[in-house]
């Protein structure tokens, strides 16, 4: 449970993500399942170039989301310990985000898939 200024929030249970699988496709499914989603990848890729963004500087980067949606996918990435948030007791409120050691891992990984998306863009003419 995390308590901010007397408010009790619940934190949810960790996922298990394991399902009984022992197959290399299963690692993938548990890879996709951790970062899938429309808006994951592109909150570490902006994490990763900014090292620490506050939860209206990740608003700005991500025009098409709705508050609901960013605040739940950053939830889910923090609960996946892909993201670490920090809050300050202060008035207004500031909260901060960035990526855990875990989340740098991925780093690289989303890269290739920039490059690669970068490369079928241009082919395709986008």
């Amino acid at each position: 449970m995390l308590i901010i200024n007397d408010l009790k929030i619940k934190k949810m249970p960790k996922k298990n993500y394991a399902d009984g699988c022992t197959d290399v496709v299963c690692s993938v499914d548990y890879a996709f399942k951790r970062i899938g989603g429309k808006y994951k990848g592109r909150i570490l890729w902006n994490l990763s170039d900014k090292t620490i963004l506050r939860y209206g500087e990740l608003r700005k980067t991500l025009m098409d989301v709705t508050p609901k949606m960013l605040t739940q996918t950053l939830r889910e990435l923090e609960d996946d310990e892909l993201v670490s948030r920090k809050v300050y007791h202060e008035v207004p409120p500031k909260v901060e985000y960035s990526l855990t050691d875990i989340g740098m891992e991925l780093i690289p990984f989303i890269n290739h898939l920039k490059e690669w998306g970068d490369k079928q863009r241009a082919k395709e003419k986008i």
